[in-house]
């Protein structure tokens, strides 16, 4: 066999028994061929990898075994959006691997003709993230999302490949590079967040014809213009804008979730009357519907005109999920006057936080009660608050005095080491979530202002209370952000502290109760509970 820049002679043979007829694609790192199997006298296609160098400990045998056994686990979640693996060869350090010949055209091809629509572009990417979701409701990563590994048949229907790639390289990825997310370029291992960032990267490609980030030659180039210089945001995305930018977040627990893409999505199909079809539509419109009623509201109502919705798209159903949606390191939680009266928070005349905010919270930690505010009965969010607050050791090595019948309800990881886990109770409408993160850099106060565009295209009616304030907390520079936005109809407030720990590191808290209540004595004597006794974990 020869090899000349991706060209196979098609006199030889792959493994003395495949033969390569037709490139249809071809990346940095990937050529996709149409084929033969000369035993069989079968179709096939062909995948061939040029894989970057392989880490120690990993061998071919053992990459061709993982790609065999993801694939085949994904197609039994996705029959039909999977391509069927035959066989994977290891040929002279290039991996081929062997599928059913597959019945659509490769999205490179597409995108070779020029931009896409925000339409089609977004029913594209609903096939995709069907496929994403499955995987990592399986725990499995794709981490290598590609033109070259999304097919895109006649009907609308996707299919994909390339599960099991991932691990094998020293980079992590080994064959588009300008498809890798930030954590992947700086070499840290794929988790689903970085799935979220290649399915952006392809968005933004389908609406510019072009990825955010342009083949710089080497893949070491490529790799270093994605982790360090900004994203350009699209021009011609239209409504797609907000999934774009919203999962194009560096910071990988910034990325807005699945959920709320999906919504968005689905809305932007909806909304084109010209060629809704019952495979394409309907089943994503129920998937939206439930994911909306869960929250508590309907996704879409007919009096709301339709540029809101499109406008609004991931905000209506990311609020079902806000816990998720924002937080970059520095960021914490909380909520300490009411909407109607924002400056009483940031008044000289009153602390910020309660009595003991800004100390170094050394008071030893222990069970506290906090008194029941006296609500009208007319109040939409009268509640008996919890009032025992218990100590809670968190798996990940913090700790804190929680409310009792409080836990953790999300629990994100994401590259580096980095975390986010939002605590709640059944029937509570407040969240207390905790952020750990790393290469926050040494300024509290800008990571902050670092993250408020962030806020500002999450949530509705965003708008930040007063300045963002330098502090001292437990010894380590910090700085709090207070702000207002409409949660499922509902106006709260988060008060929100990070604090830098040393070498990039940083924790924050952020705590979010209705804005009506934000100013009962219940409600601050929790958030100085919550700062009285957290402690980061060690290291």
């Amino acid at each position: 066999m020869t090899m000349d820049d991706g060209q196979v002679s098609t006199r030889e043979l792959v493994a003395g028994r495949y033969r390569t007829l037709e490139v249809v694609h071809r990346e940095q790192g990937r050529t996709v061929w149409l084929g033969e199997d000369a035993d069989f006298a079968r179709p096939v296609t062909l995948t061939e990898s040029r894989l970057a160098p392989l880490r120690p400990e990993v061998t071919s045998r053992r990459t061709i075994a993982r790609i065999l056994r993801e694939s085949e686990a994904m197609e039994s979640l996705c029959p039909g959006r999977i391509a069927t693996v035959l066989d994977v060869v290891d040929d002279n350090g290039v991996l081929w691997t062997v599928t059913e010949r597959i019945d659509g055209t490769p999205l490179g091809e597409i995108l070779e003709r020029g931009p896409l629509n925000h339409v089609r572009a977004a029913r594209i990417g609903l096939g995709i993230l069907d496929v994403l979701d499955a995987a990592h409701r399986r725990g499995v990563t794709h981490g290598d999302l590609s033109p070259g590994q999304v097919f895109v048949q006649e009907g609308g229907r996707v299919v994909v490949t390339g599960f099991g790639l991932i691990g094998s390289s020293v980079t992590q990825r080994v064959t588009a590079p300008s498809y890798a997310s930030p954590e992947q370029a700086r070499g840290s291992s794929a988790g689903p967040a970085a799935d979220q960032w290649a399915l952006g990267a392809l968005l933004y490609a389908m609406v510019e014809g072009r990825p955010p980030f342009r083949d710089r030659g080497p893949v070491e180039a490529t790799l270093r213009a994605v982790d360090r210089l900004p994203l350009r945001p699209p021009l011609s995305a239209g409504p797609l804008a907000p999934a774009i930018t919203g999962l194009l977040r560096r910071d990988a627990l910034e990325r807005v979730p699945e959920s709320a893409v999906r919504a968005s999505l689905v809305r932007i199909v909806s909304d084109d009357l010209d060629e809704p079809t019952q495979e394409t539509l309907m089943p994503r419109l129920r998937g939206a519907w439930l994911v909306a009623h869960r929250a508590g509201r309907a996704w879409a109502r007919p009096a709301v005109r339709r540029s809101v919705l499109v406008g609004a798209g991931l905000v209506l159903v990311a609020s079902s999920v806000a816990i998720l949606v924002a937080t970059v390191g520095s960021e914490g939680g909380g909520a300490s006057a009411t909407g109607t009266e924002p400056s009483r928070s940031v008044a000289p005349s009153r602390p910020a936080a309660p009595s003991g905010h800004g100390t170094d919270g050394t008071t030893p930690p222990t069970t506290s009660t906090a008194p029941a505010p006296s609500a009208p009965p007319s109040s939409p969010t009268t509640r008996k608050p919890a009032t025992t607050f218990r100590r809670y050791d968190a798996p990940e090595g913090f700790s804190i005095d929680l409310p009792q019948g409080w836990k953790p309800i999300d629990t994100l990881k994401a590259a580096e080491g980095t975390y986010r886990v939002t605590f709640g109770a059944s029937g509570d409408p407040r969240t207390l979530a905790v952020t750990y993160s790393v290469r926050l850099g040494t300024d509290p106060v800008a990571v902050w202002r670092r993250l408020e565009p962030s806020l500002k295209s999450t949530y509705a009616d965003y708008t930040r209370v007063g300045d963002i304030r330098a502090v001292t907390y437990q010894g380590h520079k910090g700085a709090d952000m207070v702000w207002l936005s409409t949660v499922n109809g509902v106006r709260v407030r988060t008060f929100g502290r990070g604090f830098l720990l040393g070498d990039g590191r940083g924790c924050s808290l952020r705590w979010t109760t209705p804005a009506a209540d934000a100013q009962s004595t219940a409600d601050e004597q929790a958030l100085d509970v919550f700062l009285r006794t957290f402690r980061p974990p060690a290291g």
